[in-house]
């Protein structure tokens, strides 16, 4: 169980939704600091606020 906010919730998040991979440079999404893992989760929120 991970903090919530922290690298791993992240991970935990995208991982659910499929997305183990980043979509532009194809490498395992744990390789990527924090900030730009929360920025992938954010972005896959954001797409889904939009689709609804």
């Amino acid at each position: 169980m991970a903090y919530q906010g922290s690298k791993g919730w992240y991970i935990q998040k995208l991982k659910q939704a499929g997305i183990t991979k980043h979509p532009v440079e194809h490498r395992k999404i744990e390789l990527y600091k924090t900030f730009v893992v929360r920025n992938l989760f954010l972005e896959k929120v954001i797409n889904q606020i939009k689709q609804e």
